[in-house]
């Protein structure tokens, strides 16, 4: 899209409809949208009523199927453990397809609702976008929270599953995540079907 940030700014002000269609012609869908924005129940509105799309496909596939799978897709650094490392989107489109297979062979489906309770590591990442492809609903809970505040995140998200890591990481500390998971799903009144654990050494490659 041509055009300063001012006017640019000022069209999606003014033609909020006719901006925001322009824009979503960027991306892939796999059914159009019907209407750009539904207003009929302000001020609870609709964007892209009747559209269809998988953030997924839009993330990675789309980029491999254009000749872009070799690029960098995410470069990973963190502090804390010196390490670093890049993804190209061919290779994290596959660590997210085969994930996606493992959490469907869990009963895993469209609409279905997954907790991912990990620390900021790069199979959190292929972990929500593999619910994105499945068309799983994924609720991010920060890793290390107390047992009560995620059990109540279950309650909350009536999750199907949950996938942790063992622990996290942080200065000083080893926050042991198990535990916490045990107490979290003893104390919700919602039990999901089951938990899948993961770690670097067996969601991605050495």
């Amino acid at each position: 899209m041509a055009g300063n940030f001012t006017e640019v700014h000022k069209r999606s002000i003014e033609d909020r409809e006719g901006f925001w269609a322009e824009v979503a012609e960027g991306i892939d869908w796999v059914k159009k949208w019907d209407k750009v924005l539904d207003d009929s129940n302000a001020p609870l509105y609709r964007w892209f009523e009747g559209g269809e799309l998988n953030t997924c496909y839009n993330m990675l596939d789309r980029h491999v199927e254009n000749g872009r799978g070799e690029q960098a897709a995410l470069i990973y650094d963190s502090p804390v453990t010196e390490s670093k490392r890049t993804y190209s989107y061919s290779e994290l489109l596959d660590l997210v397809a085969n994930f996606a297979g493992a959490l469907a062979n869990q009963g895993v489906g469209k609409g279905d609702r997954v907790i991912i309770y990990m620390p900021m590591v790069p199979e959190a990442l292929v972990a929500m976008a593999a619910c994105a492809r499945l068309g799983a609903v994924h609720s991010v809970v920060f890793g290390g929270f107390a047992a009560n505040e995620l059990a109540t995140r279950i309650d909350d998200a009536g999750a199907k599953l949950i996938v942790s890591a063992s622990c996290g990481i942080e200065p000083g500390r080893i926050v042991e995540y198990k535990p916490l998971l045990d107490q979290a799903v003893e104390m919700a009144t919602h039990k999901p079907n089951g938990c899948s654990f993961s770690n670097a050494r067996n969601v991605l490659p050495p």
